[in-house]
């Protein structure tokens, strides 16, 4: 009875599992915009970015409290092992070791007194505990280098700042290259679909046909041929659409387990692609390459500020409670606390240094030069790049334009090819030239509208002027 009992436990755990397991998972349609909203708002590059902000962040207050107070307790305990001895110079005792005798007497006998009164018989200083324990508190008062790190603890900042903002812009460029990749892989799996169903049906006709009488063995075995020639076609294209999905759930994320599915088409950019050409904004003011060298350049700007403050003076406020005790023997009996407290301030003026001061300062200068002959540099080039990417975009529209105009072309010859065949006009090998010239037109196409949509992400990338901020949730 137990062994039926576990069986029958053991085949429902196993249907309900195969049950489960059989599920639809269910299809998440997203179009471009929600796929750029749960990117930004999920992907841990964005998220360990903004950690980074709060980091630096962090370390600005860690040195605004270097302007604050310092408060210490401590407490020191000693036992003496030897005790100091010491002698002192008393002519009238000259038991107390080392008298130098009266004035006016001889050598010899200064001597003789000293050999006669010397041994140990100093006295011993000293008692054998000893503790000490108390507060000490500290505050500066001047501190012109300290104050001038806070300001580029605020340079550090924006560069981080800027950094979170770059890390956003590059992750809109590769999840609008994920999503339009899965737009081209999608319709060129329909177009190479069409066209593995045409050379199916053909095959098909050209088999009944052969039954028939009607067909050579060559026409069916050929018909055979074309089909076997476009599945590996059909089967690159499915690879592309799996690896399409999981390249977009992975920037977005998300678990690569949930179908992704693209609520657009590459077809439905081609009415705005010249508007969007034509409002294209080629400042270069907001590339992020430009700003945080820009940044860069104040932050070492203020790190020579911060090397000049080191040869002014500092002045340092400092106060201390202390209590006291000694005593011999025991170390835990026989405790005398006797309280004592200070207050001072500290005066530091620097001076000389071997002149390391000096050559940190003509380092940070040089630093400071090179950043604005790099910074001339990159705008040449960053301009030179745009011109090239606004080229290739405006040579993507006419490829665009052309492609489409052949794509009706295509169409027509096929219509006009599958007329001729069935009326026996034209032979099986016309019909399947119309069919791939049709299948190339297509595809042609819609390359051209994803290279467009590739060049204008890329450019929009280089300028920095994604509009992110419509796509991040409110904090």
């Amino acid at each position: 009875m137990n062994f039926k009992a576990t069986a029958c436990i053991a085949l429902g755990c196993v249907s309900l599992t195969m049950a489960a397991q059989s599920t639809p998972v269910d299809t998440l349609t997203l179009s471009l915009d929600q796929c750029l909203e749960i990117a930004l708002n999920d992907n841990p590059t964005i998220k360990v970015a903004d950690m980074e902000i709060q980091r630096v962040d962090y370390a600005k207050k860690e040195t605004i409290g270097q302007l604050l107070p310092t408060i210490n307790f401590g407490a020191t305990y000693n036992r003496m092992v030897a005790k100091q001895v010491a002698y002192m110079n008393m002519d009238n005792f000259p038991g107390m070791g080392g008298g130098e005798g009266e004035e006016g007497e001889k050598p010899e006998t200064q001597a003789a007194s000293r050999s006669k009164g010397a041994g140990n018989n100093g006295i011993k200083m000293g008692l054998d505990n000893s503790y000490q324990a108390g507060f000490n508190a500290s505050v500066p008062l001047i501190a012109p280098q300290l104050w001038k790190t806070l300001k580029l603890n605020d340079s550090q900042i924006l560069q981080n700042v800027e950094a979170a903002r770059a890390s956003r812009l590059s992750l809109v460029n590769q999840v609008k290259s994920a999503y339009y990749a899965l737009l081209l892989a999608n319709d060129s799996y329909k177009v190479i679909l069409e066209n593995y169903d045409n050379a199916k049906f053909n095959h098909e006709v050209f088999l009944k046909k052969f039954q028939v009488g009607t067909a050579s063995e060559y026409d069916v075995l050929r018909s055979s041929v074309q089909v076997k020639n476009v599945e590996p076609e059909l089967l690159q294209a499915e690879i592309a659409i799996k690896q399409a999905r999981l390249q977009l759930a992975i920037l977005m994320g998300m678990d690569a387990s949930i179908p992704i599915k693209a609520a657009t088409q590459l077809s439905d950019y081609e009415e705005s692609m010249y508007d969007v050409t034509l409002s294209i904004d080629k400042s270069i003011d907001r590339n992020t390459d430009l700003r945080s060298l820009d940044l860069q350049t104040r932050t070492l700007r203020d790190a020579l500020t911060v090397q000049k403050m080191a040869w002014f003076p500092t002045l340092m406020f400092t106060a201390n409670y202390n209590w006291t005790s000694s005593s011999n023997g025991n170390a835990l009996r026989n405790f005398r606390w006797n309280p004592y407290s200070v207050v001072g301030v500290t005066l530091s003026i620097p001076l000389f240094e071997g002149g390391q001061r000096y050559h940190r300062i003509k380092q940070a200068r040089i630093q400071v030069d090179e950043m604005a002959w790099q910074r001339e540099n990159l705008e040449r080039s960053i301009r030179m790049q745009v011109d090239l990417a606004m080229d290739n975009i405006q040579k993507n529209v006419r490829q665009i334009a052309s492609n489409s105009e052949s794509v009706v072309q295509a169409e027509k010859a096929h219509s006009i090819m599958e007329k001729s065949f069935e009326i026996g006009a034209a032979s099986y090998l016309d019909l399947r030239d119309s069919e791939l010239a049709l299948t190339q037109a297509r595809l042609g196409y819609y390359q051209s509208i994803y290279n467009f949509l590739i060049a204008n992400s890329e450019l929009e990338n280089l300028l920095g002027n994604a509009d992110i901020e419509k796509y991040e949730k409110s904090k």
